[in-house]
């Protein structure tokens, strides 16, 4: 719960606690417990905004002015109540009952909050709407339509920056039909999205801390969106790089243009490997042409932003999902990459990983569950899928088969245990049941997931030393970590 929501409830607990069993009930009592109640909830909608999981904490407002009005009926016109001896009993069952369910909702279905970022740092970000005018958008029927894409920034800002922080979510109403599709659960389950804040200020000027600073691209996986790991992205601006998501159009779960065009995801064509192999390409090429829009920022920002601020000599990307597929094949194709992490995405693409490694900096992050194949998977969970547990079995036989050398070379393969996909975005925070059905202690997995990704990037974006990875190499409670050898 939220500051606001939390004093609001409490109250009204105590507040209609004391009205089932206090004998003496003051009318400047009811009228009282009633104004601080009202009070507390204007407060609560002017700062932080109603939303529908607080409408039965909502009337426990008015159960004083309800109490008082009875007191006003005629007598005569009072229905004649039968002796029910336990009356009160009863009053403090149900009481019970509708206050559970009052806490419960908000606690389920929370407005969750980004834990605050460790860096020095402030945190900034801008919005771009960038068209690749060489290359047609191979998803519409029209050979005039150019590939468009959405990028965020998240750059470190001046410890002066004020603001409002940014919403979490632009378009609420759009993302919450986009949410609902993507993760098959009822539109009403997302309707508090755009109450969700990030610790970003938009538009804030860029820190003057440090002459320049490094880049790190990031990827979301199929049906994933360019801020899906804000918990990560924000964590990195604080500590000194640039940031900058992508929303690859039709493979994302909404890319909003500022024309107001909306682009929802595409259904895949196919599932099987060849195709996600050959598909990886477009990905590729967005990466690049972000990376090329990147380097024309770095010269000449027309906001006069980024212009000489920008290390591009310094580059670095980590993708989740598909997106970390990207982040592999940008990495072997293009020499401005330095360094790269993909957090548990099948290695698809044009190449294969070198048997003796991939040459330049590279950490896999992988929950143990995805390594484990359909082992944890049931029949109806693999039906839902609308395939069979050979035809799975066959499919990632093929996809772990291409880990064989993830970590050669000196690279790093990092499994976190107790561990599933999703748990590397920030979809398990939108509910802590999600979290628990999968069994994942989400808050610490991204702890996690944050401390080695800035210590491998540091290292090599930023020719620190390391703090953990090569202190860690071995089994650990929560995580094992590989290195390979020359």
């Amino acid at each position: 719960m939220r500051t606001l929501e939390m004093w609001f409830v409490i109250f009204n607990l105590i507040m209609l606690g004391w009205l089932i069993f206090a004998r003496n009930k003051p009318q400047r009592h009811l009228i009282f417990g009633f104004g601080i109640s009202a009070v507390l909830l204007l407060a609560h909608i002017l700062i932080e905004g109603m939303r529908w999981q607080m409408i039965p904490a909502y009337a426990m407002t008015f159960i004083p002015i309800m109490v008082l009005a009875l007191r006003y009926i005629p007598k005569s016109k009072k229905v004649k109540k039968k002796a029910f001896p336990f009356k009160t009993t009863l009053i403090a069952a149900l009481a019970v009952l509708y206050s559970t369910i009052a806490v419960t909702l908000p606690l389920l279905l929370p407005v969750f909050k980004f834990e605050k970022p460790t860096g020095p740092y402030k945190i900034g970000t801008v919005t771009y709407d960038w068209k690749d005018e060489l290359r047609e958008e191979a998803n519409t029927p029209s050979p005039d339509d150019k590939r468009e894409l959405m990028v965020q920034i998240w750059y470190p800002a001046n410890s002066s920056a004020k603001g409002k922080q940014a919403p979490y979510v632009a378009h609420p109403d759009i993302f919450e039909d986009g949410y609902s599709q993507a993760l098959h659960m009822p539109k009403q389950l997302f309707k508090s999205l755009g109450l969700i804040k990030t610790h970003a200020i938009k538009g804030a000027e860029l820190s003057n801390k440090e002459t320049t600073y490094p880049v790190l691209l990031f990827s979301h996986g199929f049906n994933g969106v360019k801020n899906q790991n804000t918990f990560q992205i924000e964590e990195l601006a604080s500590h000194g790089y640039i940031v900058i998501g992508i929303d690859h159009t039709y493979y994302s779960t909404t890319s909003v243009f500022p024309d107001g065009r909306v682009v929802n995801f595409s259904p895949l064509e196919d599932s099987g490997y060849e195709y996600l192999d050959q598909l990886n390409k477009v990905w590729v090429e967005d990466t690049m042409f972000v990376i090329d829009q990147v380097e024309k920022l770095a010269v000449n920002d027309p906001d006069h932003r980024f212009t000489g601020r920008i290390d591009t000599d310094n580059m670095g990307m980590f993708g989740h999902s598909y997106g970390g597929a990207t982040a592999v094949q940008t990495l072997l194709k293009d020499p401005r990459l330095k360094a790269a992490i993909n957090m548990d995405g099948g290695l698809f693409g044009e190449q294969r990983l070198p048997e003796d490694g991939v040459k330049r900096p590279f950490l896999m992050m992988s929950a143990d569950d995805t390594l484990a194949g359909t082992a944890n998977m049931s029949d109806e969970n693999i039906a839902s899928q609308g395939t069979t547990r050979e035809e799975l079995d066959k499919f990632f036989d093929e996809v772990l088969s291409r880990y064989n050398s993830v970590a050669a070379g000196e690279n790093y393969w990092m499994k976190i245990k107790n561990m599933k996909h999703m748990g590397f975005s920030d979809t398990y925070l939108l509910s802590p049941v999600l979290a628990w059905m999968e069994g994942v202690d989400v808050r610490n997995a991204h702890r996690l997931i944050n401390e080695f990704s800035l210590d491998f990037f540091n290292h090599y974006l930023k020719q620190q030393p390391f703090k953990l990875m090569e202190q860690n190499i071995g089994e650990h409670s929560s995580f094992s970590l590989q290195k390979g050898a020359d």
